[in-house]
């Protein structure tokens, strides 16, 4: 059982811990928003593409800064060993959170600014707080947690030869 996924039993420490990469993770959303906002307005207003279009657009160019954001800044307490590691955490990013806040944004603005006509700004950034919340879950959890997870439970390639060395060069010895 990992106490880090339930907080009744994690220790003030890891709450705290916690607490601080989520502040980090809205700081990065925060300016996520500002950069989905942007996106949105020039695809809109600019571009006079459709607003779910637009809306779709503007959130994956959110997801690729804030995954590259929180790499670098959120979990950089974790990083990854490997190129290779990077992509694949891109790709369940992507995966998690973006078909969250796609998802989330999409209902939402078709509901918010297509039936109840609401201001399509207003609406996303209440699609963006809510769908904010589930990420950060996804994130820590999913993305930036699970190579970590089978890193301290499963040994590497390395520790295995290391392992099988040691087990050949020393003697079986039984106690009687």
């Amino acid at each position: 059982m990992n106490r880090s996924q339930f907080p009744v039993l994690s220790s003030q420490k890891e709450r705290a811990g916690t607490f601080l990469r989520w502040i980090k993770f809205n700081a990065v959303g925060g300016i996520g928003i500002v950069v989905q906002l942007a996106a949105l307005a020039v695809f809109r207003s600019w571009l006079g593409l459709d607003y779910l279009l637009s809306t779709g657009l503007a959130v994956e160019i959110a997801v690729i800064h804030n995954f590259l954001w929180h790499a670098r800044f959120t979990w950089a307490d974790r990083p990854a060993r490997r190129p290779v590691q990077s992509l694949l955490r891109l790709a369940k990013f992507n995966i998690s959170n973006g078909a969250v806040s796609l998802a989330g944004n999409l209902v939402l603005m078709r509901v918010l600014v297509g039936d109840l006509r609401l201001d399509y700004v207003a609406s996303n950034l209440v699609a963006i707080i809510l769908c904010s919340l589930v990420n950060f879950l996804l994130s820590d959890r999913f993305v930036f947690d699970a190579e970590e997870n089978r890193a301290r439970f499963l040994p590497s390639a390395a520790e295995l030869r290391s392992a099988g060395r040691a087990r050949r060069s020393s003697p079986h010895k039984f106690r009687t």
